[in-house]
Parts: C-alpha cells; structure tokens; sequence
C-alpha cells in the first residue's frame, strides 16, 4: 500500500505542474467585438475584490490598465453564489457592462455548500447577463484541496452556454507560493498573472485585439 508520505508530495508535484501552463484555457466561442468605450463587469468574490493586495493591484485593475477599457470591479469578499445571484441584476443595471467576467463559487466550496445549487447560481448569473445581451467570460477556481482541480461544473456551465472559460490560471496562481498572499489568495504578482491570462482569452476570442 502507498503511504500518504508518498501520495502527499506526489499531489504537490502535480499541482506545481500546473503551474507551468500559464496559457489561458477557453473553448472556441468568439465574443464580441469590444469598443474603446466598452464597460466590463468583473463580478465574483474576494478573488474579483483583490484580497491580498494593494486595490490598484486587483485583477480588474491590471487588466484595465492591459486593454485600455473601463473594467468595474464589483468583487465582495465573503460572496457565495447564491449572494451573488441576488446583488446581480442590481449591478448590470448600474454598469450596463458590454461583458462580464466572473469568479465564483470558492466560497460555497469553502463553506461545503452544495454543489450542484452553487452550478444552478452560476448558471442563472450568466443567464441574467446574456438575457441583456452581456457578453460572459468564467473563470473557474479550483476546489479548496491538495489537488488544486476545479470541479467539473465549470466546463459543463461553459459549455451548455457557450462562454469561454479560463480554467488554469487560477490552480496555477494556487500553486505557486511566490504567486500567492495566503493559501486561497493571490498577491498581487498572482492577480497580475490572472488579468495576463484574460488579456490572452480575450485575443483569442476576437473581443480584443
């Protein structure tokens, strides 16, 4: 029999791997073209928020700076799904935004919140977005344990409504100590990775150039 001394480090090696694909993940699914004036919406939790580091070194923050386009960052650390699924549509109407990204989901995870309703509150934000014609990115984030995996509700969420997913930047932020401010929580090294890796989704998705 294995023994956990060898089953420990090999998940460790295997979560670090990760983190040399830096490369964002996404389906084919093409967004639409953004205009200099576009608003995005990045919407989520503590992840969205910045947690970790300075507020000009959030995730939405660097990517404003990397696209030239006005990005709200609408991130309440603490946030479950079902929390964000009703603070939403309040949200889209401030901001009237052309695309949404969105993290979430850790939480519930953390709190061992059932699953499939977090997916059902996922799926509902997005929807409330394309029923206004906001384009949607998912990021997915991974489960809170050695194998740094995100469940496999994100790419059936990704895939039933057509949005690209980014689904490796975050195992990889997770994986890296230097890329991290605590164990669930990028630095602002890790958050700047994180708009890198949308920066590159976005070009391959045609919405920027």
């Amino acid at each position: 029999m294995t023994s956990r001394r060898h089953i420990v480090p090999a998940l460790l090696l295997l979560a670090i791997a990760v983190s040399g694909s830096m490369v964002a993940c996404s389906s084919d699914v093409k967004l639409p073209r953004l205009a200099r004036s576009a608003v995005i919406l990045a919407f989520g939790n503590s992840l969205t928020y910045g947690t970790g580091a300075e507020p000009s070194e959030s995730y939405p923050a660097v990517l404003e700076q990397m696209i030239g386009r006005k990005v709200v960052n609408a991130g309440i650390p603490g946030e479950v799904t079902a929390q964000g699924l009703s603070r939403l549509p309040e949200v889209l109407q401030k901001e009237r935004p052309a695309l949404m990204i969105i993290c979430h989901g850790g939480n519930d995870m953390l709190r061992k919140l059932n699953q499939q309703q977090a997916a059902s509150n996922i799926r509902n934000m997005i929807r409330l977005a394309q029923e206004q014609k906001v384009a949607v990115v998912l990021i997915a984030v991974p489960a809170p344990d050695l194998s740094l995996t995100p469940p496999q509700m994100y790419r059936e969420i990704a895939k039933d409504l057509a949005i690209p997913l980014e689904e490796k930047i975050i195992p990889a932020v997770m994986a890296d100590g230097s890329l991290r401010s605590d164990y669930i929580h990028p630095n602002a090294a890790g958050y700047r990775r994180v708009a890198e890796a949308l920066v590159m989704l976005l070009k391959k998705s045609g919405a920027i150039d």
